[in-house]
């Protein structure tokens, strides 16, 4: 089994003291044309530190590139009215040729809920209104009829393909999300030693849900920064059943790093 490799996109950083805001046309096209798989970006109103939206950025990623994947690391599905998300997702499939992937999650503590209060959203109550949203967005983006938690019946037009959609976290909760609504369940650094136990608990939540294992996502694990070594590690990932890496910029040399990441390709 071989690991499919993308890169974040330099549109925010977890320190705020080093913001990494980078220019997301130069780098989704130097992803696209070193070879990756796919380029990704963060979701939040208001972060630990600067960060773009989410929304625009997969927006202009898409239109500056022809075949590379365009992911959500993650949408806050619950931090926005679902038919609104939807209507942004479909249009988003409809203009990039559909090569959006959805990637869905609730939201780090560590940022704080300060930007669910600017947005007038409960940050309590979070994942049960991301379960909520979930069970009716792939009716929303497709163009279905679709009933909302308030009782209202609406059509989306036009729908869209429905995109690959990934639930992220690390714990239980986000396990079962990704077995009852996803195709793919994404984990933030894991050891390769980790990855069985948790591809055993997502088979067996799937046969309760009666629907495919998703497939992981790792997003940036811990890896050494010499090229042989880290392709090793990679090489552990997938055959622990990792189906996709996504490699976080180190500093604000993106450029750098998604040669680095072309190079893992090669090998």
């Amino acid at each position: 089994m071989t690991v499919a490799i993308g890169v974040i996109l330099p549109t925010s950083t977890p320190d705020p003291e080093h913001p990494i805001l980078g220019d997301v046309r130069a780098s989704a096209r130097l992803a696209e044309a070193l070879g990756l798989e796919s380029v990704w970006t963060s979701d939040h109103l208001i972060a630990s530190a600067p960060i773009l939206d989410s929304t625009v950025t997969v927006a202009t990623a898409a239109a500056v590139t022809d075949r590379i994947r365009v992911g959500f690391n993650v949408m806050l599905l619950a931090l926005r009215p679902v038919a609104w998300a939807a209507k942004q997702i479909a249009a988003l499939q409809h203009v990039s040729g559909n090569r959006i992937v959805l990637g869905v999650g609730t939201g780090n503590p560590a940022h704080g809920d300060i930007g669910w209060r600017a947005a007038g959203v409960a940050f309590d109550g979070r994942g049960a209104r991301t379960d909520e949203a979930l069970a009716v967005l792939p009716d929303l983006v497709t163009g279905k009829p679709a009933t909302l938690s308030d009782g209202l019946e609406v059509t989306l037009s036009p729908g869209a393909e429905l995109p690959p959609i990934l639930v992220a976290g690390n714990g239980d909760r986000a396990r079962r999300r990704a077995a009852a609504h996803a195709d793919g369940w994404i984990v933030l650094r894991p050891e390769p030693g980790e990855i069985p136990a948790a591809r055993a608990h997502l088979r067996e939540l799937a046969e309760r849900y009666g629907r495919p294992v998703p497939a992981i996502t790792v997003v940036a694990p811990e890896l050494p920064t010499d090229v042989t070594a880290a392709a090793d590690r990679l090489a552990e990932y997938a055959a622990a059943g990792v189906e996709r890496v996504v490699l976080a910029p180190s500093g604000p040399d993106w450029e750098r790093d998604y040669t680095f990441a072309a190079e893992l390709v090669r090998r």
